[in-house]
């Protein structure tokens, strides 16, 4: 990764990354740090704030939140308290989500399926809704989002929905918010190898059954990129960094596909 860091890129700015106690999300929080932004981590799990003492041991700023941001409270409580830390938000980055379940739509129950609509919808929503008075008032400000190729996806069903409402937020919003000087763009990222997670998302699959549907995902995902393999961290975080800095400011509305090849 180091050959691709532009050490000054997010000088001065205030950028915030949810779920970035692991995966994508934490990946971002580490680049945004190595090019210099003052990076603001919310996630749930508690590691989060092991993780911004990492980023602080390196030599950067971080400020650290636990937050739920499932919950609209937890949302504006965390995105106020980030705006505290500087006195503004200059950028940010919703990562929250993730298919939590797999297997084909019918085996799947009514409280499953919400369940999975307010993993991976309801942050970005809310986080949106929560940091734009900030953004409006400062008549500035970048929305990046974290959307999925997976809306055309095996075994998945719920998860692709919640993903399309991303894509859809990202491409309405950019409409309303360019007058205010506010850009929102998106990433939809394939298949992505990462560490194990320290917080897993829901129960491993067990039995045979369940395995064979994690697996025809596994498959799909390959055989759907034309690369025909999974994208790495470093792969997913140049572009979520790219759209969210200067280098990108004739860009809003748009959702890039990150899967080599496969647009979802």
């Amino acid at each position: 990764m180091a050959s691709w860091v532009h050490p000054h890129r997010f000088a001065g700015k205030v950028v915030v990354v949810t779920g970035a106690a692991q995966g994508i999300g934490l990946a971002v929080a580490r680049r945004v740090a190595a090019e210099s932004g003052l990076v603001v981590l919310i996630d749930r799990a508690e590691v989060v704030h092991d993780v911004a003492q990492s980023i602080r041991d390196f030599g950067g700023e971080a400020h650290s939140i636990s937050a739920d941001l499932e919950l609209y409270e937890h949302t504006v409580s965390a995105m106020s308290s980030a705006h505290a830390w500087h006195g503004r938000i200059d950028v940010l980055i919703n990562n929250v989500g993730g298919t939590i379940w797999a297997k084909p739509f019918e085996h799947y129950a009514p409280a499953e399926i919400q369940q999975e609509i307010q993993r991976s919808l309801f942050p970005t929503l809310w986080s949106c809704h929560a940091v734009l008075p900030f953004l409006i008032e400062q008549q500035s400000g970048v929305i990046v989002n974290v959307s999925s190729v997976a809306t055309r996806g095996v075994n998945r069903v719920p998860y692709a929905a919640a993903k399309g409402g991303v894509g859809a937020i990202t491409a309405a919003l950019a409409m309303e918010t360019a007058r205010h000087g506010i850009r929102v763009v998106a990433t939809a990222p394939g298949g992505t190898d990462a560490p194990e997670r320290q917080v897993a998302r829901g129960p491993l699959p067990t039995g045979v059954q369940e395995k064979a549907w994690y697996q025809e995902i596994v498959d799909q995902t390959i055989d759907s990129s034309w690369m025909k393999r999974y994208g790495t961290l470093d792969e997913q975080t140049a572009p979520i960094v790219f759209l969210a800095s200067d280098e990108a400011t004739y860009l809003t509305g748009t959702v890039l596909p990150v899967a080599g090849g496969d647009r979802g």
